[in-house]
């Protein structure tokens, strides 16, 4: 059963068992559209939790779990993070894709010139960022937005991106200055 980390328990939220939690999901509405959500600890079994109900709060989530009554029981998920099967998991709209699909793919300019692979991705509020591994090990940092994505091909694995000038220049081209003054 392949789980995806949607989410972390940031702490509790007033007294009646609601927790906060950091979204790394785009939809708001994937707590209203999963089944159930489970709970783990890093290395720990997860444990399965129905959602109540969820709400948007300071640009977090709210959510309250059937069996959660209290603020000491929520106080137990803090820190935990937040999966959900990928079965459950709603139909990706036509223009929709998930990020853990994206993992693995061949990043290329329009031209064709390959700038390398999806390697992981770093979550902040209203910025998903890809992390893209060059042929030759660099790191580069792609903003993930509609201007510089062009097309994302599941078929073929491959995404076509058009980055702002001079991104690539700044993690591709090679120090010549070894920081001497």
């Amino acid at each position: 059963m392949e789980m995806l980390v949607v989410a972390e328990v940031v702490k509790p939220h007033g007294l009646r068992g609601e927790v906060c939690i950091e979204s790394h999901a785009d939809s708001p509405f994937l707590f209203d559209e999963v089944p159930c959500l489970y709970l783990a600890k890093k290395g720990q079994k997860p444990r399965r939790f129905v959602v109540r109900s969820s709400r948007k709060h300071k640009g977090r989530m709210l959510l309250t779990f059937k069996g959660i009554d209290g603020r000491d029981q929520a106080e137990t998920l803090r820190g935990m993070e937040v999966l959900v099967r990928e079965a459950d998991l709603p139909e990706s709209g036509e223009d929709e894709v998930y990020m853990y699909e994206l993992e693995g793919m061949s990043v290329e300019l329009e031209d064709g010139t390959v700038v390398g692979t999806i390697s992981s991705f770093i979550l902040a509020p209203g910025q998903e960022t890809w992390v893209i591994t060059s042929s030759e090990g660099k790191e580069i940092l792609f903003p993930a937005v509609e201007e510089f994505v062009l097309s994302v091909d599941l078929d073929t694995e491959k995404v076509v991106v058009d980055p702002p000038e001079g991104l690539l220049d700044i993690y591709l081209s090679e120090k010549k200055d070894s920081g001497k003054k």
